[in-house]
């Protein structure tokens, strides 16, 4: 067993290669255990799009040890709270309970690692479940719309598929597909064990290696061998559906999360529309200084405004999306947002305009770190696409970043020809204008 520690977080990696991560909290009587997964909507072939999400929901559905139900009672008892993501790199399950009642989710997780029974009618019941819940998102006028600027976006990569999958493979992936996903991703050499609260590092290593050291060890899920091509030409779409708003998305290729171009893209997006916000939990950061708030919203030409960068292992989008005014055209908002992209292309923003982006990120930096369960949210969740060290020295390297940097980054990636621009409108006022 490799065992090194860099204070505060133990890193280790068992000789099957499971990678545990442990840091002592003592503020309180808590402990969160997070077991994160190397595989998601990314890492599914055209056929079995959505098994990802598919197998999350069936480790809820029991092992011989561990039937169904039981433990949703029993954590809701010892007053814990548990839960699981899936998302396009990855898949993640947590528990955080009373420190004395860790155990449960050691043996928990360490069970239906490999012991989850997938009965066929647990299947079937979750399939009905699933694309009742992808119909239902259908009829949402932001995932509509979400979907095909991704799809337009990612013609070759399976960042071209929303994380429930399409409809068609719902309703055609077998139980002997998802049991082989399981199997062949579950492992421990694909999966990273994140524990931070109030324990002792020494036993929670002990207890570590004799509940997950015995499972084999598995092949780690293999990259998607199918990059995106360069986009060469802007792409409009036009979706149509139920309500009675017009939104206007912008979709802007954008870096990897461990590309260095990342953090003075993260800038550029805080004074475009306000911060990201990488947490799991916790709140957020008025946007009311952003550049795009100003010139939308104050300007009378949207209602709201928000945008935001994501942290994943492929290269994927920095989306803008705007709620048109009744009374004025998508058109005139995709203006006012390329007027503001080319100042910054145009002029370096002014050091005071950093400084209040930086101190906007140190305020959500400061909320991902109030709880113990973020604490452990963020152990796991930076090694899925970079390592730790991507976290500790997350706002040294914002800092770092220059007015120049950010402009730079504006030329670079905020190009028409690299862009999505995607229009919902409501079927009510499609309607009026044909009447008209």
């Amino acid at each position: 067993m490799d065992t090194s520690t860099t204070s505060p977080v133990t890193r280790t990696v068992l000789p099957n290669g499971l990678l545990v991560l442990l840091r002592e909290i003592h503020t309180a009587a808590l402990v969160s255990h997070w077991v994160w997964y190397r595989v998601g909507s990314r890492n599914e072939p055209t056929g079995r799009t959505g098994a990802s999400h598919w197998v999350e929901h069936m480790q809820f559905k029991g092992t011989p040890q561990f039937p169904v139900g039981v433990l949703d009672k029993g954590i809701a008892r010892l007053g814990g709270v548990w839960n699981a993501f899936t998302y396009m790199d990855w898949t993640t399950y947590f528990e955080t309970l009373p420190a004395a009642e860790i155990d449960l989710a050691l043996r928990l997780e360490a069970d239906r690692m490999t012991n989850s029974l997938f009965d066929p009618e647990e299947v079937e019941s979750e399939r009905t479940v699933i694309i009742s819940e992808r119909q239902g998102s259908e009829n949402e006028p932001l995932f509509r719309l979400g979907e095909e600027v991704q799809a337009a976006a990612f013609r070759v990569h399976p960042y071209h598929h929303e994380v429930i999958g399409d409809l068609a493979d719902l309703k055609t992936i077998t139980r002997a597909d998802l049991y082989q996903h399981y199997r062949s991703s579950y492992t421990p050499s694909n999966a990273v064990l994140a524990v931070a609260g109030d324990f002792e590092t020494g036993a929670m290593l002990e207890r570590i290696q004799e509940l997950y050291g015995a499972i084999p060890g598995g092949e780690a899920t293999a990259a998607p061998q199918r990059p995106e091509p360069a986009q060469v030409g802007e792409r409009r779409l036009t979706v149509e559906g139920p309500g009675e708003t017009v939104y206007l998305q912008v979709g802007y290729h954008a870096p990897a999360a461990s590309h260095p171009d990342f953090f003075p893209f993260c800038l550029l997006d805080s004074l475009l529309s306000g911060p990201s916000n990488f947490n799991m939990f916790g709140g957020g950061v008025s946007n009311k200084t952003s550049r795009l708030y100003r010139a939308l919203v104050e300007q009378e030409l949207a209602t709201g405004v928000q945008g935001g960068v994501q942290a994943t292992i492929d290269p994927f989008l920095h989306s803008i999306l705007a709620v048109v005014r009744p009374e004025k055209e998508p058109e005139q908002v995709l203006e006012a947002i390329e007027q503001e992209v080319q100042r910054l292309q145009q002029a370096p923003p002014p050091p005071e305009d950093l400084q209040r982006a930086l101190k906007q990120a140190r305020a959500l930096f400061a909320y991902g770190s109030e709880s113990i369960t973020n604490q452990a949210f963020w152990l796991g969740f930076s090694e899925m696409f970079a390592t730790l060290d991507w976290f500790t020295t997350f706002l040294e390297r914002l800092e770092s970043v220059t007015p120049e940097e950010v402009q730079r980054v504006a030329q670079e990636y905020l190009r028409p020809q690299q862009r999505v621009v995607g229009v919902y409108l409501p079927d009510g006022q499609i309607e009026e204008e044909v009447e008209a």
